[in-house]
C-alpha cells in the first residue's frame, strides 16, 4: 500500500504453510504498516481483500501469529472472521523481551 508520494507504509502477504499435498490450501497472512499508518482502519482493508484473493487461490484455511498486545489487529481480524485457536507462551523475542503470541485462524466457507 502506497501514501501520496507513492511511498510503501504498508504490506500484506500469503504464504502457504507447507509443501505437503494434505496442507496445499493452508496460507500464514502477515500485514504490515509503517507506524505512522496504523490505526486508520487500513489494515482491515488489507485483510478483507487478501481473504477474497485467498479463496480464489484456493486457500480453505488462513493463519495468523499476533502479538498479544497488538489489541487492535486481534480485534480487526476477529471482525473477519478469525477466531482465536490458542497463545503461544514467550515464543518471541523483540528488543530482548519474550513476546507472546496469539494464533489465530479463518476457515473459508467457500473452499
Amino acid at each position: 500500500m502506497e501514501n501520496e508520494n507513492n511511498e510503501v507504509v504498508g504490506w500484506c502477504a500469503l504464504k502457504p504453510v507447507s509443501k505437503r499435498e494434505a496442507f496445499k490450501g493452508v496460507a500464514e497472512v502477515s500485514i504490515y504498516f509503517d507506524n505512522e499508518y496504523q490505526g486508520r482502519g487500513l489494515g482491515s482493508v488489507l485483510l478483507k481483500k487478501i481473504i477474497l484473493d485467498s479463496e480464489d487461490h484456493g486457500f480453505w484455511t488462513l493463519q495468523t501469529n499476533l502479538f498479544s498486545e497488538n489489541e487492535m489487529a486481534i480485534k480487526s481480524h476477529q471482525k473477519n472472521g478469525f477466531r482465536v485457536v490458542g497463545v503461544r507462551k514467550k515464543l518471541g523475542k523483540l528488543n530482548g523481551v519474550w513476546k507472546d503470541l496469539v494464533l489465530m485462524e479463518k476457515r473459508s466457507e467457500l473452499v
